[in-house]
């Protein structure tokens, strides 16, 4: 899990066909909120993860490829894991082992937590910085 692969988001083949409609949808879904949180200037490199728990009783979870800028992100990029950590499709793109490691330990005892989100904004830094944060 810790090399990283040069992406070119443009030579991703398609996952559309190969996984369920509803896998696609949380796929279009999370690819969208990465670039949103791009787009809104929330990334900060490798640091700022989300993912996506694929329904079911594996606690398996869609997360960004390692080295894939968030502007970049694209619902057949992402890379399906499960809380071992393993790559459950066919992907040449490993995965941030910190971004694994938080997302595994909500995702294994939440079941509700449909997303995570864990980002490192400005405010949300400056509020934690505080006393009362």
């Amino acid at each position: 899990m810790n090399s990283q692969v040069t992406i070119n988001p443009a030579t991703v083949p398609s996952k559309k066909g190969s996984v369920s409609a509803e896998e696609w949808q949380l796929r279009v879904d999370l690819a969208a909120a990465y670039r949103l949180i791009a787009l809104h200037g929330w990334d900060d490199l490798i640091f700022t993860h989300l993912s996506a728990r694929i329904p079911g009783d594996e606690h398996h979870f869609l997360i960004n490829p390692y080295g894939m800028m968030f502007d970049e992100i694209t619902a057949s990029s992402l890379v399906r894991v499960d809380q071992e950590g393993n790559k459950l499709d066919d992907s040449d793109y490993d995965i941030n082992p910190a971004g694994f490691t938080i997302h595994s330990a909500i995702h294994a005892v939440r079941d509700d937590a449909a997303c995570v989100m864990h980002t490192h904004t400005t405010a949300g830094v400056a509020v934690s910085a505080q006393q009362e944060g």
